[in-house]
């Protein structure tokens, strides 16, 4: 049985498409066995059906990550019944989340980052109105997020 992942910050054109993307990637390099459904969205409806961000697209091709095909989508409360995991990119998404979630949701809900403790904090942050260094930062913590998430989850199931 796969791990459903769904990753999500506000308006799934930045951080959590770049969390989808580099887990997918990085499962599919590392972790080829691993059973995983992975997937994304944002907490506001702000950019339901856009592509992502242009400088997101940038700077995950810059480091061969190809996220072309998402387009964005709001949280919905099936989610909650349908993922495993909704790890939030920073602490007022992962209120959002508790704000949503139906009583008896068996899905986990937490930081992405927590997964990563040597970036030294806990939220992705928000590259919307920063620089190119801010997207590329971005990249680095999901890459960090991704290893340490994955290492767990393959260790729960070996």
């Amino acid at each position: 049985m796969a791990t459903r992942i769904l990753f999500v910050c506000l308006g799934n054109i930045c951080r959590s498409p770049t969390a989808e993307g580099v887990v997918r990637a990085v499962a599919a390099r590392h972790y080829p066995r691993l059973a995983l459904d992975v997937d994304s969205a944002g907490t506001a409806n702000y950019h339901v059906g856009e592509p992502p961000d242009r400088r997101t697209v940038a700077a995950a091709r810059r480091r061969g990550y190809d996220l072309s095909a998402h387009r964005a989508r709001q949280v919905a409360v099936r989610d909650f019944a349908e993922f495993d995991h909704l790890l939030a990119m920073d602490a007022a998404n992962l209120a959002e989340l508790r704000r949503l979630a139906p009583a008896r949701t068996r899905a986990r809900l937490g930081m992405f980052l927590e997964f990563a403790s040597a970036t030294g904090g806990d939220e992705v942050p928000d590259p919307y109105y920063g620089s190119s260094e801010d997207f590329d930062r971005v990249l680095e913590l999901c890459e960090a997020g991704a290893h340490g998430l994955l290492q767990e989850i393959a260790a729960n199931h070996q």
